[in-house]
């Protein structure tokens, strides 16, 4: 299939999807042969397409709660706000709006449409020398294996050794095809694939990469101990941040910085694959991320994290909203809301490995090596604890206080939600009516449209 440059917009299971019409803007040029190899290099340039990543595990996490009755009544004003609401609110259906496809769904999809294309199309290209393309190749993989691990935590029920087997994943397409019938493939095949993709690629990569939009060896490694984190492989989890970190291992000090020196995302060197949420900027209303009172409690005005990545109510030039919502889209350069691997998430993947091990002052070390770099060093008290269920809890509570609207506290939230430690019923009220999360509650897995269901009856819905 010779096709890499007349990529249409309609998407495998998908329907249309824009984010092809950069290629088309590309490819009609006239300058570029489909067989060549460098084309799939320049392809996988293209940041649209490769960094972009999902919204609606921020909207559905606990570090927001909008309380502000002037921000619901804006939310309410728009069909364009139906999907934030539905997602706040843990609906069982998110895209409702009349032919709205989900923006989550089309643009992870997308991404590993092309994936596959470079993977496939790239071995019989001319021009390229083997090295090349096996670089190439790699990244795909890389950037694959990411979408996939994303897809599966947000259209899937948690890993569960017991159960992964036989679990409802996601479809699991690895060709260029657009007229294949498609059905979920079991989560344990998903993750499979993640970790096949990842361990086939790395060796491939350099160990980092001229630019944080490309993936790297620190980078597979890095989305290997996600995965394994994800999967409960604690120990192996541990180990491959280690190899990430062996490779990239730099903390922004925030006691030496301001928010006008803060490093811009492309150029933050604690990012390790920089993966940005492919809708416009969250940090404006009405769909700006309210903080909680739980999550500003654990923070404490002391944290820089406080003072650089939230703003009070009042810069919004409203008397209408009240507490503080999440800046770190604003600062150093807008949409610097990673949600890719970084080395406070390697850091803090080794710790919650080493507590779970039983070492208390190893997993304190490592969480404590994060906290140096969040606090003056006068504010600065370290993390303590006694018995090994203690340092976890302090860890998780670490992970939230760094990772917070950045999607991966709604993955923990997932993960976490049958551990005793960390149980919870969460409720939030949006318009005068409360709605409430169990732990054993259905909505922890996002629907899959029907949309989607209607050309491919054999993806079944999700509970």
């Amino acid at each position: 299939m010779k096709q890499v440059f007349n990529i249409i917009t309609s998407i495998i299971l998908l329907s249309a999807v824009t984010g092809c019409k950069k290629y088309v803007d590309i490819k009609t040029q006239g300058s570029l042969v489909p067989q060549e190899t460098y084309n799939f290099r320049y392809l996988l340039n293209n940041t649209y397409t490769f960094e972009a990543t999902v919204r609606m595990p921020d909207m559905a996490a606990d570090d927001i709660n909008i309380i502000d009755s002037a921000q619901m009544a804006q939310l309410a004003t728009s069909t364009f706000y139906t999907y934030f609401v539905n997602a706040y609110t843990w609906q069982p259906a998110v895209y409702t709006v009349l032919g709205e496809s989900d923006a989550e769904w089309d643009r992870m999809y997308n991404l590993i449409y092309n994936c596959n294309v470079i993977i496939t199309e790239t071995p019989g290209s001319t021009g390229g020398t083997d090295s090349l393309k096996n670089v190439i190749i790699a990244e795909a993989k890389v950037h694959r294996a990411d979408a996939y691990l994303t897809l599966v935590n947000m259209y899937a029920k948690p890993y569960n050794a017991a159960t992964a087997n036989t679990d409802e994943g996601v479809p699991l397409v690895t060709a260029p095809t657009l007229d294949a019938k498609l059905s979920r493939a079991p989560v344990a095949e998903v993750y499979k694939l993640i970790i096949d993709d990842l361990t086939s690629a790395y060796a491939y990569l350099p160990k980092q990469n001229l630019f944080n939009t490309l993936p790297s060896r620190a980078a597979a490694f890095a989305i290997l101990a996600r995965a394994n984190l994800y999967m409960g492989n604690y120990e192996q989890a541990g180990n491959w941040a280690d190899s990430s970190l062996a490779i990239q291992n730099t903390l922004n000090n925030l006691s030496t910085l301001t928010t006008f020196s803060y490093p811009a995302r492309l150029k933050d060197p604690e990012i390790i694959l920089s993966k940005i949420s492919h809708a416009s900027s969250n940090a404006w209303m009405p769909t700006a991320f309210r903080l909680s009172d739980s999550l500003l409690n654990l923070l404490g005005t002391n944290d820089l994290r406080y003072s650089f990545f939230t703003i009070p109510a009042s810069d919004f030039s409203s008397t209408l909203y009240t507490g503080r919502f999440f800046s770190k889209e604003r600062i150093g350069s807008y949409d610097n809301r990673n949600l890719g691997p970084s080395v406070p998430e390697m850091i803090l993947i080794k710790a919650e490995a080493l507590a779970r091990k039983g070492d208390v002052s190893g997993a304190l070390a490592k969480a404590n090596t994060l906290r140096q770099n969040r606090f003056t060093t006068a504010a600065y008290t370290p993390l303590t604890a006694t018995t090994a269920n203690e340092a976890l809890v302090q860890v998780i509570k670490e992970r939230q206080r760094e990772f917070f609207c950045r999607g991966l506290r709604w993955f923990d939230m997932r993960r976490l939600k049958n551990d005793p430690l960390f149980t919870q019923t969460i409720t939030r009220k949006f318009r005068g009516v409360t709605y409430t999360l169990e732990p054993n509650s259905n909505r922890y897995v996002f629907p899959i449209s029907d949309y989607y269901r209607q050309f491919n009856p054999g993806i079944t819905a999700n509970p």
